[in-house]
């Protein structure tokens, strides 16, 4: 198949509007028409993991960590970063980001370790705002199903667990067409007064094209009345981290235990812990230490994440405590939500998970 084919379904899963500023998810090597036959998925894109992709025969590495961040000014080979674009580009390998848009997605990073740790009823940490608007647009009453169906159809009025949700008010409409309007009810010159219903729904920002061509398109009006407004409600899929329960409490050093094992952990760096039952857990792939008010404040016993500095263990407070995985381990099972996401959508494309270790951090126990 076609890059893009391929790019297009996992921004449709994670879109590239939900990164972080600082990010740059996306197609960093290679063009979005070329044909692509087998892919390999790794957490880092490295070297070795260039020279794995050719040994295997891949023409595309998807990777969690970008390996560019900033601007590239020189392609002389003198670091990690230029020798790995200059060997993908060589070999005719594409390279493909999906960093932060994957953390910031329920059923993402965190939620693959949540996944792992068997914990049960989770949400988003901390959701993410201003990120809907609302639609609100006038309707003539012969047209009201044709146009609400369309809109839902294009992806407006999902909340939550439902979708289909609308609010609908009756009215009516008036207007007078003028030379050079070709109306559908009324005639040149004379007032009209019509029965409507104003229809609200809920949408995604980042789908307000297809919600728009779908409103147009089932609108019987030459000019449709309509207005749109951002919303500052919290948007319940996206956003940082996830929350979640155990199935059944367990002690501190249970836990510790169990956490070790579930994932495949070597140590764990964690804070005093409180003589309390474990039942409530946050969790966060990756570099979370931001995330830690909105654990306190979500009822966590344990914060699981990674990246905390000496000093930022302090801020536990004995309120929680803090256990740091590392960075890699915390994300390493991304590599298996990626190869699940390509395979539930492209059952006979080839793909495999790096067998390269790419943690650039090694214990000596």
């Amino acid at each position: 198949m076609k890059i893009f084919e391929l790019t297009n379904y996992l921004e449709s899963i994670a879109p590239l509007a939900y990164q972080e500023s600082y990010d740059n998810s996306g197609l960093l090597v290679g063009s979005p028409g070329d044909e692509i036959h087998r892919a390999l998925i790794s957490l880092d894109c490295t070297e070795a993991v260039v020279d794995e992709a050719i040994a295997e025969g891949c023409d595309i590495i998807i990777s969690h960590h970008p390996i560019v961040f900033g601007g590239l000014k020189k392609f002389t080979g003198s670091n990690y970063v230029e020798r790995v674009i200059i060997k993908a580009i060589r070999n005719n390998i594409a390279i493909y980001a999906i960093h932060t848009n994957l953390d910031n997605i329920f059923g993402g990073v965190s939620s693959k370790i949540a996944e792992k740790l068997h914990l049960e009823n989770t949400a988003i940490l901390k959701q993410k705002k201003n990120l809907l608007n609302k639609l609100v647009v006038y309707v003539p009453r012969t047209h009201v199903e044709i146009v609400r169906d369309a809109l839902f159809e294009a992806g407006a009025g999902n909340i939550g667990n439902y979708d289909q949700c609308s609010y609908n008010s009756a009215g009516y409409g008036t207007f007078r067409p003028l030379e050079g309007a070709d109306p559908a009810i009324g005639e040149i010159g004379q007032q009209e007064r019509v029965e409507e219903t104003k229809i609200e729904v809920i949408y995604p920002q980042i789908k307000e094209r297809e919600i728009l061509v779908a409103m147009y398109a089932s609108h019987p009006y030459e000019e449709v009345a309509y207005n749109i407004v951002t919303l500052q409600n919290n948007y319940q899929t996206i956003g940082s981290g996830v929350i979640g329960n155990l199935s059944e409490p367990m002690s501190e050093i249970d836990f510790l235990r169990y956490l070790k094992e579930k994932l495949n952990l070597t140590v764990i760096r964690h804070t005093e812990l409180r003589g309390k039952e474990v039942s409530r857990v946050a969790v966060c792939g990756g570099a979370g230490g931001f995330l830690l008010a909105d654990a306190k404040r979500s009822g966590a016993d344990f914060f699981v994440t990674a990246d905390y500095k000496y000093h930022e263990f302090f801020d536990a407070e004995g309120q929680i405590v803090i256990a740091d995985t590392g960075h890699f381990e915390s994300e390493q099972f991304t590599q298996e939500l990626l190869l699940e996401i390509i395979r539930n959508k492209f059952a006979n494309f080839a793909v495999l998970i790096t067998e390269t270790d790419t943690n650039p951090i090694k214990y000596y126990c």
